[in-house]
C-alpha cells in the first residue's frame, strides 16, 4: 500500500518528543507503517485479518490502535488505488473529542 499523510503523525511525535509513552508509540507507529507499506489490502476484511482490533468505519475510514490502545491512528483507505491516507494520530482521549468518520 502507498501510505500518504505521514506528516500528521510526525508533527504529533515532534510536538511530544520528550514523553516516554510517545517514544514507545513512535516505535509502534513505525512498525505499523512498515507493515502497511508491504501489505495489499483489497477489502476491509484484509485489514481485519492483519489487525483484528482495527475498527472499520464508514467512508473507507479505519482506526488502528497503537501502543496498547493508548493512541489512535485514523486512516482513509482507497482499496482500489492501494492508498492509505493518514488522517489523525493522537491519544485515545484526543480521539474521543473528534468525529472519526469525517476527519
Amino acid at each position: 500500500m502507498n501510505v500518504v499523510g505521514r506528516q500528521i503523525a510526525e508533527q504529533y511525535f515532534g510536538k511530544h518528543k520528550d514523553r516516554a509513552d510517545v517514544r514507545a508509540a513512535r516505535r509502534q507507529f513505525d512498525a505499523w507503517l512498515a507493515e502497511a507499506r508491504e501489505s495489499i489490502w483489497r477489502t476491509p476484511i484484509d485489514v481485519k485479518r492483519k489487525y483484528s482490533t482495527a475498527s472499520i468505519l464508514k467512508s473507507g475510514r479505519v482506526v488502528f490502535n497503537i501502543s496498547g490502545n493508548r493512541y489512535r491512528l485514523i486512516t482513509a483507505i482507497n482499496y482500489r488505488a492501494w492508498i492509505v491516507e493518514i488522517r489523525f494520530f493522537g491519544t485515545h482521549g484526543e480521539y474521543d473529542k473528534i468525529e472519526a468518520e469525517t476527519v
